[in-house]
């Protein structure tokens, strides 16, 4: 089996072996941003790779925006390509060692390529780092694929467990509008502490 560690994904970016990017923002992420109203919001993007969705959000007035990755490759395309992003809050790390606290998370593709037995210490770890009433929004695999992951796929069922615990509101709907490749195989979330 493949170890998933910082160097694997530093590689991926390296060789710029990333089929998951979308090259943009996907559009339900872009839809569910563009209702947002409060520009003050402290938002992080785990596991962000080319940080579309950071960059969306920075571009449009959310200032505080952080982008947390593990891959040094990804980090440094990101500062080339976002030159105005502020440097601070780019983290070249683990995202189970993160400490801040923020209102919302953005999750797009980071839970479906960890390896699954971290999907109880990931969704204890979210609930961590949310404020109260802050929320976990984004999309997750509604397909179990056929070949070893990455990416890894799941359930609606198998998704819940993990979080009722922690989260008072959770919701996951069938994604309507999925970029084409992922139609079908979506799941878009929110869900949101006490």
């Amino acid at each position: 089996m493949t170890t998933l560690n910082a160097e694997y994904w530093n590689n991926r970016y390296q060789n710029n072996n990333t089929p998951w990017d979308a090259n943009r923002i996907t559009t339900p992420l872009k839809t569910y941003i563009d209702q947002l109203t409060d520009k003050t919001l402290k938002i992080l993007v785990p596991g962000a790779g080319n940080a579309h969705e950071a960059a969306y959000l920075y571009d449009n007035g959310f200032n505080n925006v952080w982008v947390c990755d593990w891959a040094e490759q990804a980090i440094e395309q990101f500062k080339v390509n976002h030159p105005d992003f502020p440097k601070d809050q780019l983290i070249c790390g683990d995202f189970f060692e993160i400490q801040e606290t923020f209102d919302l998370m953005i999750e797009q593709t980071f839970f479906c390529a960890m390896s699954p037995s971290l999907r109880p210490q990931y969704a204890q770890k979210v609930a961590q780092l949310l404020k109260p009433k802050g929320k976990l929004v984004g999309l997750l695999f509604d397909v179990i694929f056929s070949k070893e992951g990455p990416p890894f796929g799941g359930t609606k069922a198998e998704y819940e467990a993990y979080f009722e615990s922690y989260f008072s509101t959770i919701v996951f709907e069938e994604s309507y509008n999925s970029i084409a490749p992922r139609a079908g195989k979506e799941l878009f979330m929110i869900l949101q502490k006490e």
